[in-house]
């Protein structure tokens, strides 16, 4: 994360040094807990696990997941006399009601039915949602899949929730469900919880997201304005290698990264739309890759994802983060690649957000001028210069080509005249002819008339 001392130091390295951009440490992006995942400004500075831990109630023991009854909802009868309790109290209430607390599989569940339901599972190849979901129908995986009907109906009935109460009961409902396979590889049980993500929230998506309870809408709605206002700021102002200033938007290397981060809000479940981050972040290291005719490092990384998300603006930024944060698996924000990408994201936006002169070399004065649009980059403006000799042309071009359709309709006008004046020219001809063709037969007439009478 960009904390305010790193923010302090870049802003005076870069009044003094020549090479702009953002840097941040390897040590930055972990959790300030030491426990090293990846950090995120969400969780200030810390990871998903420990900022749950620190931001739960002191006192207030964690009520962990168990399985409920086989196809029977969990009833909210307790929680609806409890209505008047105090916030903490209710919500521990619904989660005990969902699952109580964590034991292991009870003996009864270890028959051959459970056996032969996670060697089904066992067998389960890495990505097939479909084989996940047949396997779930199946005789032997009933009472797992009752347990995600209930989950699912509880949650759609009790959708008014504050937000944070609902993240912390699909958090538990995770916890709960990988318990089944706790005899299973890592990689394993990560393969099966992603399939279960994908199922619970693509179903819950319409309900949880951008949820009435909190902020998120006008949060959106203040980023993509923020966004906006920065549209002024170039690749160079961040020191992302370009090669022309000039180029053209269809020829921005990276406008698949681009793409990319904007496909990102029309995803439904957490893990696709981080799969649209680590897509974008791939693209990025590809561009820069062939910019520079070597591999990219982490600060030119950072950079281009800053000015991808400036020129994206991606629709509801903020929200689709916070859903990912709130109800994605744990492990896929907090380590490994889509973890790493995601954190950078974060950075960037909170970068952006805090965005001033110092941090693009720029004066106070020359930042706000940019702000107001009272002053324009060098590369922008003949950008602007070149659009306006092109409109130029445009213009001349269309003016000619009314000037050739106007001679055009002329030329068609005195055409048809000299048609009409040919064919006036014709008739009189033909008129003359067969008048002085009866003039010939009349005298060829008269030699025969005079015989007749002579006779």
């Amino acid at each position: 994360m960009i904390s305010p001392g790193l923010e302090q130091r870049e802003s005076s390295k870069m009044s003094t040094d020549k090479q702009r951009g953002i840097r941040v440490s390897q040590e930055e992006l972990l959790c300030k807990n030491a426990c090293g995942y990846y950090g995120n400004p969400a969780w200030k500075g810390f990871c998903s696990k420990c900022w749950r831990e620190r931001s739960r109630p002191s006192g207030t023991l964690r009520q962990d997941a168990r399985p409920s009854g086989d196809g029977v909802p969990p009833t909210f009868s307790k929680f609806e006399e409890k209505k008047s309790i105090e916030k903490g109290s209710r919500y521990n209430t619904v989660r005990r009601l969902f699952w109580g607390s964590t034991s292991p599989p009870k003996p009864q569940e270890s028959s051959e039915s459970h056996t032969n339901l996670l060697k089904a599972f066992q067998g389960l190849d890495p990505g097939d949602f479909p084989g996940f979901l047949k396997i779930l129908r199946s005789p032997p995986s009933q009472r797992l899949q009752s347990r995600c009907t209930a989950f699912l109906n509880t949650m759609e009935a009790y959708h008014g929730l504050p937000i944070q109460k609902q993240s912390d009961l699909v958090q538990d409902f995770y916890q709960s469900f990988a318990e089944y396979f706790r005899s299973f590889p890592e990689a394993q049980v990560t393969q099966i919880m992603e399939h279960v993500e994908k199922l619970i929230m693509t179903r819950l998506h319409k309900w949880v997201f951008c949820h009435d309870s909190c902020d998120d809408e006008q949060k959106d709605l203040a980023l993509q304005r923020r966004i906006r206002s920065l549209n002024w700021v170039t690749p160079q102002m961040l020191s992302v290698p370009f090669p022309d200033e000039n180029i053209p938007v269809t020829g921005d290397p990276f406008l698949p990264a681009i793409t990319a981060i904007i496909e990102m809000d029309a995803k439904r479940a957490p893990q696709d739309k981080l799969a649209c981050v680590s897509k974008c972040s791939q693209h990025i290291f590809e561009a820069l890759s062939v910019l520079n005719d070597e591999p990219a490092n982490a600060d030119a990384f950072l950079s281009s994802l800053v000015y991808v998300v400036l020129k994206a603006n991606p629709p509801r930024l903020h929200s689709n983060m916070q859903y990912m944060i709130r109800f994605g698996l744990p492990h896929s924000l907090m380590a490994g690649e889509s973890g790493y990408y995601f954190t950078n994201l974060s950075c960037a936006v909170a970068f952006i957000d805090k965005l001033n002169g110092p941090a693009l070399s720029l004066s106070p004065e020359e930042f706000e001028g940019y702000m107001r649009g009272q002053r324009a980059p060098a590369a922008l403006t003949k950008r602007q210069q070149v659009v306006g000799e092109t409109q130029h042309l445009l213009e001349e071009l269309q003016g000619r080509q009314e000037k050739l359709h106007q001679g055009v309709d002329a030329l068609n006008v005195e055409l048809q005249k000299w048609v009409q004046a040919v064919n006036s020219q014709l008739d009189e001809a033909t008129t003359q002819f067969d008048e002085v063709q009866k003039d010939i037969t009349a005298q060829s007439e008269e030699p025969s008339l005079a015989q007749d009478e002579s006779q």
